[in-house]
């Protein structure tokens, strides 16, 4: 079966750009005098041989529980700090990271080629450095979250999913099509799989069945939807309900208010 999804640049299953695409990245604060080390959410530290590391801290986690990680060494200084915020579904790949990523950018060439000039635009700040620091922001937190995924380094949720080719398979699939009519039986053989190895596996790799997947991202890009000022049956349509009317009750289920009542809510 033809899974209707993308490919990147060498030929291979794009698994992270429907998400980003999703994705907000805004900066709200940030560069050399940014936020102290008890709040920002990005940082680098340079020690005094020059090496940097990079540390990120998901917003969804307290700055305790992260400290030993985010706090500098011994022999560091904080050179970026920064706060961001996230909004948009693609705020999942967030939830699925560890408490805290810190990375020696010496290990990682492809990810230290990205950080450098944002070093750079708060070190030697000119023209237009404030629009240039929050566009290499969102580089540079893509980067990282490509480096926790394709390292290994996350043993649940959406990003272990995402780095099991077959499993991925299917959520590149959900993600890029959420309109289809899917079932089990067509997602286990988007990933060549038997339907009960489908299920298992999904559910070990990710801790929830396909299809509550499936029903949790049709209902968080309606929520965005909405957001956006499309109609709720544009929005039921477009998420693959049946109607507008199974649209609402699953939506409220979730949410707590119907879809109309929610799109009110977000413009008030």
């Amino acid at each position: 079966m033809q899974a209707p999804y993308r490919t990147n640049f060498n030929g291979r299953l794009d698994r992270l750009s429907s998400l980003i695409d999703r994705l907000r990245v805004h900066v709200s604060d940030g560069g050399a005098g940014g936020p102290d080390v008890q709040h920002a959410m990005l940082m680098i530290c340079k020690d005094p041989r020059q090496d940097l590391r990079l540390v990120l801290r998901p917003p969804e986690d307290s700055a305790s529980g992260a400290l030993d990680l985010v706090l500098p060494r011994a022999d560091e200084s904080i050179i970026v700090s920064t706060n961001i915020e996230i909004s948009g579904v693609g705020k999942r790949l967030f939830a699925a990271l560890p408490i805290c990523l810190s990375v020696d950018l010496s290990d990682d060439p492809s990810l230290s080629s990205v950080v450098m000039p944002l070093v750079e635009e708060v070190m030697r700040p000119r023209c237009g450095g404030q629009a240039v620091f929050q566009r290499l922001c969102e580089v540079v937190v893509i980067r990282l979250l490509r480096h926790a995924m394709e390292g290994n380094e996350i043993d649940s949720g959406l990003l272990n999913g995402l780095s099991d080719p077959r499993v991925a398979q299917a959520l590149v699939a959900i993600h890029e099509a959420p309109g289809e009519n899917w079932t089990l039986e067509r997602l286990a053989e988007i990933a060549g799989m038997s339907r009960t190895q489908f299920a298992v596996t999904f559910k070990s790799l990710i801790g929830i069945t396909p299809m509550t997947y499936l029903s949790n991202w049709r209902l968080d890009i309606a929520r965005d939807e909405l957001a956006a000022g499309r109609q709720v049956k544009a929005v039921a349509n477009m998420c693959g309900f049946s109607s507008p009317a199974s649209f609402s009750r699953a939506f409220a289920k979730r949410y707590g208010a119907p879809p109309r009542r929610a799109r009110q809510l977000e413009h008030n």
